[in-house]
């Protein structure tokens, strides 16, 4: 690539060789991520990984793809790249585990006005961290500088995830019943959902976003929206060993209403008392600043519970005890009843 350089595209406001040392910045990062199967040779047309089926009977594939949203507004407000990345994978690889699946690898895409090598590598950064937290090897990726389309210090970014799981071990939600118990796992705070909402709350183009807050345990408004979202994968992966786990909810966009359902049969929801759920102080500022019904706080957060978890009662305890091994603070959150409303908070 010595001999790529193009004045005229250059002219045009792309200089790929700001691409190529992008690359070289980001390759440190991305070694941190390499597993058995990865292909270290970063660059190429493809990302290769060499699949490892021992052990598994029914091998299947188990996709997901997802962006960061509009929480990167925050990241260029406080000039800060290195973590959303991180957001980013666990978007992705959270959705996949709830399938039952272990994430293999991963791929992100970066679309920005200008290519600055520094923030593409801070990026790439948060993106590798995100992969070393779920065990998943960052197999390739793009960046695509495009002048015009993006204003020059902005940027997007997406991310594609594949896990692996047996079939005879892919969650089955009709193996749920009445009496099984939900258990949470926190969340580390706003995750990447609801940000638009965030927005107008704060108007963060015109608040003060680096001053200690009290409400917020001394950290600043930026720094607690800005907190990467959590990614649950090895825990989870912990659990699946031990226990029978009828169903998993990640909560993202749509809270509570929209996303703990979608591990449940028809018949049957969850019945949670809303004094057991831990809520984070930022979820009471939002609602406090913003003048939010409880039911569209609900509706639109997790609240401060990342991820739901439905097990037999029998195996409850020994449940929670697995995930605080991990590290989780989990907790009995509700419980599984005969009803077509999905979740009723109570």
């Amino acid at each position: 690539m010595k001999n790529s350089k193009s004045e005229s595209y250059a002219a045009a406001g792309v200089d790929i060789t700001a691409g190529y040392k992008a690359v070289e910045l980001m390759k440190a990062h991305i070694a941190r991520t390499v597993t058995k199967g990865a292909d270290t040779d970063i660059g190429g047309f493809g990302g290769l990984f060499d699949l490892d089926l021992e052990g598994i009977k029914h091998p299947m594939l188990v996709s997901g793809t997802d962006g960061v949203g509009t929480k990167l507004k925050l990241a260029f407000l406080m000039d800060k790249h290195d973590t959303v990345g991180i957001d980013c994978v666990a978007m992705c690889v959270n959705d996949v585990i709830c399938v039952g699946a272990r994430p293999l690898f991963f791929l992100d895409y970066i679309a920005c006005g200008k290519n600055v090598p520094e923030k593409i590598a801070d990026i790439v950064k948060g993106v590798c961290e995100g992969c070393v937290q779920s065990g998943a090897a960052l197999i390739g990726g793009e960046t695509a500088e495009m002048p015009g389309f993006y204003p020059v210090d902005e940027y997007d970014l997406a991310g594609f995830a594949v896990g692996i799981v047996d079939k005879d071990k892919v969650l089955d939600k009709n193996s749920m019943r009445e009496g099984d118990v939900i258990i949470a796992i926190p969340s580390s705070g706003v995750h990447s959902n609801g940000f638009s909402l965030v927005r107008k709350v704060f108007d963060i183009e015109n608040c003060d976003l680096k001053s200690p807050r009290a409400e917020l345990g001394g950290k600043s408004l930026g720094e607690t929206l800005l907190t990467p979202t959590k990614i649950y994968v090895k825990p989870m992966l912990a659990l699946f060993n031990e226990i029978k786990v009828k169903g998993v909810s990640h909560i993202t966009g749509g809270g509570f209403y929209e996303n703990i359902p979608r591990s449940f049969p028809a018949g049957l929801g969850a019945k949670i008392k809303k004094r057991d759920v831990r809520t984070l102080p930022i979820f009471e500022l939002i609602a406090k600043e913003g003048n939010i019904p409880e039911r569209d706080m609900y509706n639109t957060y997790n609240m401060g519970v990342g991820m739901s978890v439905v097990v037999a009662r029998e195996d409850a305890e020994r449940a929670i005890e697995i995930l605080r091994e991990c590290g989780e603070d989990a907790y009995l959150l509700g419980e599984v009843v005969k009803t077509d409303e999905g979740v009723i908070l109570c």
